[in-house]
């Protein structure tokens, strides 16, 4: 559940309209609005996103995505997303994402996204949170 909401509030940037963010199997398991609102596949709204600062639903900040570098909340860094590949905090690869498919180390894909999604945000929902 933590990692739809991050996933979700760091994919918010994305203006215009609700962005659908789905499983491996292209079952739909979150959404994100144009106003920043999270929400999972009950139209729940989970969490926000606002500049930059990633928070839950009831506001409270949890985590932070800076350039390629993702942290929590005490600005902790879990990992890095940079041309593709996803590194957690000891630079070891864990995954690739790349036009609009997430997939682990060993290709396997894990879930979709749409493609105007910035790499951090499906990576950081992926890998760092879920």
């Amino acid at each position: 559940m933590k990692t739809l909401f991050l996933f979700g509030l760091l994919t918010f940037s994305l203006s215009g309209f609700s962005q659908r963010i789905q499983n491996s199997s292209y079952e739909t398991i979150g959404y994100i609005k144009s106003d920043g609102r999270v929400q999972n596949s009950s139209y729940k709204t989970i969490g926000y996103i606002v500049d930059g600062r990633v928070q839950d639903a009831s506001y409270r900040t949890i985590g932070y995505i800076k350039d390629d570098r993702i942290q929590d909340g005490s600005y902790r860094t879990l990992g890095y997303v940079k041309d593709g590949r996803v590194q957690d905090g000891s630079y070891r690869t864990l995954g690739y994402v790349k036009e609009g498919r997430v997939q682990d180390s060993s290709y396997s894909t894990l879930g979709h996204f749409d493609s105007s999604i910035p790499d951090t945000w499906a990576a950081c929902f992926f890998f760092f949170f879920f």
